[in-house]
This record gives structure tokens, sequence and C-alpha cells, in this order.
């Protein structure tokens, strides 16, 4: 099973990008799901989540109503709509997600590869 993300790049501020995170390779369902931000010399952080069992998602407070994730199950995937975009939103993004796989109904937590974001000013 893999998590291969798309869609970021290079952008000016006040721009929009929308990235990707398809999963594959099993027969799996998907359970929470998350998108992470790493930017240079810093720590990874939580930009937005969508717990298992759905419901809303949570945003990190430096997104809030700028940037939304969504899933579409039907083709595994996960996005992050961001909109509006800073330069401080610059960093590699990652998506996470749980995925119990079958027929052995065990859960394992996956990673995207990672794809950079850079907004220029």
């Amino acid at each position: 099973v893999q998590l291969v993300e798309s869609g970021g790049g290079l952008v000016q501020a006040g721009d929009s990008l929308r990235l990707s995170c398809a999963a594959s390779g099993s027969t799996f369902s998907i359970n929470g799901v998350a998108w992470y931000r790493q930017a240079p010399g810093k720590q990874r952080e939580l930009v937005a989540r969508i717990r298992s069992g759905g419901g809303s998602a949570n945003y990190a407070d430096s997104v809030k109503g700028r940037f939304t994730t969504s899933r579409d199950n039907a083709k595994n995937t996960m996005y992050l709509q961001m909109n509006s975009l800073k330069p401080e939103d610059t960093a590699v993004y990652y998506c996470n997600a749980e995925l119990t796989l079958y027929p052995a109904g065990l859960t394992y937590s996956y990673w995207g590869q990672g794809t950079q974001v850079t907004v220029s000013s």
C-alpha cells in the first residue's frame, strides 16, 4: 500500500493550489486522514485532519478559513485545497492516512512522499 501525493509547486501570495493524495496497492478501507507540513528548520505540524468515522475536519489556526480538506472514498483519494496562500505556508506537505488492510483487518498508518509548496511574496 502506498500514498502518492501530487499538486505542489511554486505560486505567488494569494494564489491557490490543490494537493491530492491517492492510496493504492491492496484491499483496504480508509479511516482517519490528515495533512501535515514541515518548513525548513521547523518541526512537522498538523494542518488538517478528518478523524475516523467522518464528521467535520479540524484545522490549524494558521490555515482556518483558507484551507479545506476532503476525501473521495470512491477514488481512495484525499485532497487539500489551499486558498489565499501566504509565504509562511511554504513547506513540504505530507498526507497521512490510517488504512485497515483486508482480509487481515489490521490498521496501519501510512505517509505520502511529501510535496513541496513554495509561496513567493
